[in-house]
């Protein structure tokens, strides 16, 4: 086999390999965005629960299963945080501007802080 022909297929191998890594990483973020969508609807749920069984008594019975479903909220955006930055550290963006771990990390933040509020919001306002 000819020198230029080896070099010709180890560059395709190579942009092929690149390609694949590029792929994973944009799978990535779509996978937090549907554990962050899960997330929100845990909490969504909760708060639903919280306001419709309100006028229920014992009133304590209803603010629980609200928290706990916001609470398992809470924990699926945090785990799907830590799961996305430890791919995404791995990988190297090639061909794509791939999403900064950090924003990883903000966009969790950001809805673990909101959802703890509504819980506060839950047990202290109403």
């Amino acid at each position: 086999m000819p020198s230029d022909e080896k070099t010709a297929r180890t560059d395709l191998a190579e942009d092929r390999t690149d390609l694949a890594e590029d792929r994973t990483l944009l799978a990535n973020e779509r996978t937090f965005s549907g554990w962050a969508r899960t997330a929100t609807a845990c909490i969504g749920i909760g708060l639903g629960f919280s306001a419709l069984f309100k006028p229920v008594e014992p009133t304590w019975v209803a603010k629980a299963i609200a928290t706990v479903f916001i609470l398992l909220g809470i924990f699926l955006v945090i785990a799907a945080e830590r799961r996305a930055r430890g791919l995404h550290e791995r990988l190297t963006a090639h061909h794509i501007a791939g999403v900064s771990p950090i924003n990883f990390r903000v966009m969790a933040v950001a809805i673990s802080v909101a959802a703890t509020g509504l819980i506060v919001a839950i047990w202290l306002l109403t």
